[in-house]
């Protein structure tokens, strides 16, 4: 059994085998992690305000964006999310760096003395050890992306500010339920009585809008509560004061129930069109949060400037150009198929291709197909992985050009390099565990 002076590596062969499902286990349900919480006396722990972000697409970059403005504001940020790309460590940030091994170790020592005879997940363990961390550490607010779902969740049991669900579509159905009405359950889960609760779908499942009326959440909704306007190189947010939407520091107070517009804004850094959806999110929560987390203007202004978030519509400068996108699922597809579809001509786009099996893999292809000319299914680690034979079989159904089938992302992304000329455009998506490779393969950090 590994001790708080084991390395890190250490840790996470326990954590993988500790679960009988190992790694890649997956046990919904607060029962394990609420009573390893508790022994560990977490609930009287304080730190700063929690703001909880769900969603079928698209809280990784919400994440993001609330991290590099709430810095830029001058708060001491705890941010948790996953899966990594490169090194666990990704998981756990403060102050926007990954924390070192030493305060993870630590953490996991802890974590190990209090669980008894529970079998925590593998997401489980590391959830409650990323709260050791902040505590520790005395941050002023804590970011935490929710796994899976949300309602049974592990970071589900920390209670929230604010909450946050990015969208819903179909993904995970076999935990989450066969349609939007039953996942839109799922993602509300993390909602609270009296807890201002932010909803970037404008569309959202009747279910999670009848649940949010049941607990009392005070619920905003895109299009109808706050939004966004595309304007020439520039966009504009718009939002209610009502009582859980009080006007962000440097702006101009609006009476209640009055709009809120902030115009001249600069496009995020992240690309892509739905990241004006995902910054919208952010400013309604930090209105929601006003009285506790106050942000000025300039600091929203420059923190969406300088955000980074590896493979969200990450392209890569170069001859040719690569494109790496984590999009797993059909609705995350067509939006990838959007943004490529407004970049320049490419005469052909070879696409590295992995997925898991239990994913929609043919609506997913279904999205791209007209985008991408020659496809390269690639192999991927794990149980869940779908082989690189199989992809090719359901794309060969589709009708379009497989190139070859590879045993791995980095075999089939040498292929590519060596296919693609001057003009071309290489796409590596499907999975993290694609992005993870090609970042890998190309010398990059996460």
């Amino acid at each position: 059994m590994p001790t708080a002076s084991s390395a890190l590596a250490d840790w996470l062969d326990f954590l993988e085998a500790l679960h009988p499902q190992g790694v890649a286990g997956i046990e919904l349900g607060l029962e394990r992690v609420a009573a390893v919480k508790a022994r560990l006396n977490q609930q009287a722990v304080e730190t700063g305000p929690v703001i909880l972000v769900g969603g079928t697409n698209g809280k990784g970059s919400i994440c993001a964006m609330l991290e590099c403005t709430l810095l830029r504001a001058g708060y001491h940020v705890g941010l948790y999310t996953s899966p990594h790309l490169l090194h666990y460590n990704e998981r756990v940030r403060i102050n926007g760096v990954a924390v070192e091994d030493e305060l993870l170790t630590a953490a996991f020592s802890k974590v190990q003395a209090a669980r008894g005879e529970a079998a925590l997940t593998y997401f489980e363990f590391g959830t409650l050890a990323a709260w050791e961390v902040f505590a520790a550490a005395s941050v002023d607010v804590v970011i935490l992306e929710v796994g899976l779902g949300g309602r049974l969740d592990a970071t589900n049991v920390y209670d929230p500010a604010c909450t946050i669900v990015s969208t819903v579509d179909i993904d995970h159905t076999a935990f989450l339920g066969p349609d939007r009405e039953a996942i839109g359950v799922e993602k509300a889960g993390i909602f609270r009585p009296g807890v201002p609760a932010i909803c970037g779908d404008a569309e959202p499942p009747a279910s999670l809008m009848a649940h949010a009326a049941r607990l009392g959440a005070p619920l905003q909704i895109m299009g109808r509560d706050f939004g966004y306007l595309k304007q020439d190189n520039q966009w504009l947010y718009w939002g209610a004061n009502g009582q859980q939407a009080t006007t962000l520091v440097g702006e101009k107070t609006p009476q209640k129930n009055q709009q809120i517009r902030r115009g001249g804004l600069a496009y995020p850094a992240l690309r892509g069109e739905n990241q004006l959806r995902n910054a919208a999110c952010v400013l309604a929560a930090l209105d929601t949060l006003h009285a506790v987390l106050p942000v000025a203007m300039k600091d929203i202004r420059q923190g969406l400037l300088e955000v980074e978030l590896a493979g969200r519509f990450q392209v890569l400068p170069g001859q040719p150009l690569v494109v790496l996108d984590v999009a797993h699922n059909p609705q995350a597809a067509r939006v990838l198929a959007k943004n490529l579809s407004q970049m320049a001509f490419h005469p052909k786009t070879f696409a590295v291709f992995g997925m898991m099996m239990d994913k929609d893999i043919d609506g997913v292809v279904d999205a791209l197909r007209d985008r991408v000319t020659h496809w390269l299914p690639a192999s991927l680690a794990g149980r869940r992985a779908a082989s690189a034979d199989f992809l090719a079989e359901r794309l060969r159904a589709k009708g379009v050009i497989v190139v070859n089938t590879f045993n791995s992302a980095e075999e089939a992304l040498m292929a590519a390099q060596e296919q693609a000329v001057e003009g071309d455009r290489i796409l590596a998506f499907g999975s993290f565990l694609v992005v993870a490779a090609a970042l890998q393969a190309l010398g990059r950090k996460a």
